[in-house]
């Protein structure tokens, strides 16, 4: 098992959702795979759902350029 800090790198407001930079969320997988491509990024939607209430798609920030990736074990 591996665990994932995926981090917003900027700010932004999209579609009545407001993303801040350094909001962040843990997410652990069943592989080293990065979370945020596999599986269309659904356990990154549903963290940030979770954790902050928004819908980080929706937001249009599911994906590498808005998003950063760190394993952390």
């Amino acid at each position: 098992m591996a665990m994932f800090k995926i981090t917003t790198k900027s700010r932004k407001q999209v579609n009545g959702i407001r993303i801040e930079p350094g909001m962040s969320v843990q997410v652990v997988t069943q592989s080293m795979s990065n979370p945020v491509i596999t599986n269309g990024g659904q356990p990154v939607i549903d963290a940030f759902m979770r954790i902050y209430g928004i819908d980080i798609k929706k937001a249009g920030c599911l994906n590498m350029v808005e998003l950063e990736v760190k394993l952390i074990n």
